[in-house]
C-alpha cells in the first residue's frame, strides 16, 4: 500500500496522463485596468457553461508578459505593444482626460483643450510607476497627467479631478494572443468579442454538426385519385343574366 504521504498524480502532470480527458479546457484571459469584460464573461457563460473562464487584470508592463510566460491564453491589451509572434485585433477608443489636483482652475469646466494647459506640468505616467502612483502624485500637486477615461474613473484617486481633454490622440484597446494558437476554446472567445452571434458559421460552437431531424412522413399517399363528384343540381338557367331576363307571364 502507498504510505501516507503519497497522493495520486494530477492530471495533465509530466506522467503522461490527459488534462483533457476530465472535462472541457478552460479558458484564461488577462486585462489592463480601464478593460470592463463583464459582458464578454456573461456572453460566454450563457454560450459556453461547461466550459471554465478565468480572469485576472494585468498592468501595462506585464500585458504581454502574461501571455509569453503562459499565465493567459488571451490579453486586452493598451496599444501599442509589439506585435512579434502575437494576433491583435484593434477593438474600440478610449477617450482621453487631463487629471488634476481637486481645487485646479480646470475644474469649473466639462471638457479642456490640451492648448490651453501649455503652462503646465505634465508627469511621466511610466514614470511615477504607473497610472495609480502618478495620480496620487498630481493628488499633491505636483502636476497633471493625461489617462484614458476608464483608467481615472477606476482609480479614482481622492483629491483629484478628471475632465475630458480635446487634441489630444486616444488610445487604444485591442485583444491580443499568440500566432501559433490553434485552441476551438480561443478561437470562441474570439467571436464572442467581435460581436458574433451564437449561430455564426465562423464559431467553432455552431459548426458542431447536430443531429439530422427524420423526414416527415408523406401523407399524401400513393393511391389513385377520387373521381370528381357527380353535380348533384343542375345549374340554375338564369345565372349570369341581366335583371329582368326571366319572361314574364303568368305562374
Amino acid at each position: 500500500m502507498p504510505s501516507d504521504q503519497e497522493s495520486p498524480p494530477a492530471v495533465g502532470t509530466p506522467d503522461g496522463s490527459d488534462a483533457e480527458t476530465s472535462g472541457p479546457r478552460g479558458l484564461t484571459f488577462a486585462y489592463v485596468a480601464g478593460v470592463t469584460p463583464g459582458k464578454w464573461i456573461r456572453r460566454w457563460e450563457e454560450r459556453m457553461p461547461d466550459v471554465p473562464l478565468h480572469s485576472f487584470m494585468s498592468d501595462d508592463g506585464a500585458q504581454l508578459g502574461v501571455l509569453r510566460d503562459g499565465s493567459a491564453d488571451l490579453s486586452f491589451v493598451r496599444l501599442p505593444v509589439d506585435r512579434d509572434g502575437l494576433h491583435v485585433i484593434p477593438l474600440y477608443e478610449e477617450q482621453p482626460v487631463v487629471v488634476a489636483p481637486k481645487r485646479h482652475e480646470i475644474s469649473v469646466f466639462e471638457e479642456v483643450a490640451l492648448e490651453d494647459l501649455a503652462e503646465e506640468n505634465f508627469l511621466d505616467v511610466a514614470g511615477m510607476g504607473g497610472p495609480e502612483m502618478a495620480m496620487q502624485v498630481v493628488a499633491s500637486g505636483a502636476g497633471l497627467v493625461i489617462l484614458p477615461m476608464s483608467v481615472a474613473r477606476h482609480f479614482n484617486v481622492k483629491d483629484t479631478v478628471a475632465r475630458r481633454l480635446t487634441g489630444a490622440e486616444g488610445t487604444q484597446i485591442a485583444l491580443a494572443w499568440p500566432s501559433d494558437s490553434r485552441s476551438e476554446v480561443i478561437e470562441e472567445f474570439i467571436g464572442i468579442v467581435r460581436g458574433r452571434t451564437a449561430q455564426s458559421s465562423r464559431q467553432p460552437s455552431a459548426q458542431k454538426e447536430k443531429p439530422k431531424k427524420a423526414p416527415k412522413p408523406d401523407r399524401r399517399g400513393t393511391g389513385a385519385k377520387k373521381p370528381a363528384v357527380a353535380q348533384r343540381y343542375a345549374p340554375n338557367p338564369d345565372k349570369g343574366r341581366g335583371k329582368g331576363s326571366r319572361k314574364k307571364g303568368k305562374r
